[in-house]
């Protein structure tokens, strides 16, 4: 259990996206920012505490965060960014049967864009829009789910660093959010990161990713 204000103000900075990236950009005020975390603070802490206290704890979580975010930045800086339009993606119920022809679709298009995401009571393909009509045939109308078409996918291809950092796909994921873009699915894929987007979103999307990967560059070099 947490029981000093550092490690409160920690634990609630590593869950806010918005308070990381204000952080890391260097944008944010450490006493707006006190502000806004001490009630918060207060109520973990069964106490009141002094502005004064939460501003420094602040400082010094930035620290840490930075001294993180140098190894984030290296492998932002050197991933590399791919587009694919023309995605379409079809979910079903889980069963043992949906998983047999899963399995053999598989095995027919190993040489196409074929992506599996497996939940607890469904399971999303995405995949090329032109096999389409041949994927949902797989599957009787009662099995299907959900399903869209007009889709496309941002892969992000990073080192193998990304395997053990934590934040890498935050990282990713978080100036996709800010920019009120909506994420159809995400999936990771060893040291793929995939983002499923509409494809009136993808274009912004793809410049936001460019932009983050840019700036990583500019302070790598820094």
């Amino acid at each position: 259990m947490v029981n000093s204000i550092s490690g409160v103000v920690q634990t609630l900075i590593n869950s806010d996206l918005s308070l990381q990236d204000a952080l890391q950009r260097r944008y944010g005020n450490y006493s707006a920012i006190a502000r806004v975390l001490k009630p918060k603070v207060e109520e973990a802490l069964a106490r009141k505490v002094k502005l004064e206290a939460l501003i420094t704890s602040v400082k010094r979580t930035t620290a840490s965060y930075r001294f993180q975010s140098k190894d984030l930045m290296k492998v932002i800086a050197n991933s590399v960014i791919n587009l694919r339009t023309d995605v379409a993606k079809i979910s079903v119920e889980k069963t043992s049967e949906t998983l047999r022809s899963i399995r053999e679709a598989l095995a027919s298009y190993s040489e196409e864009f074929f992506q599996v995401l497996e939940g607890i009571s469904a399971i999303t393909l995405v995949f090329d829009q032109k096999l389409f009509d041949d994927v949902k045939s797989i599957f009787g109308k009662e099995k299907v789910l959900d399903e869209k078409r007009n889709l496309a996918a941002i892969v992000v291809h990073s080192s193998r660093d990304i395997i053990n950092l934590p934040g890498c796909a935050i990282a990713f994921y978080n100036p996709v959010s800010r920019n009120h873009i909506n994420i159809e699915e995400t999936m990771s894929c060893f040291t793929d990161t995939i983002i499923i987007l509409k494809m009136e979103d993808v274009g912004r999307a793809f410049v936001v990713l460019t932009d983050l990967k840019n700036e990583a560059r500019k302070n790598m070099e820094k």
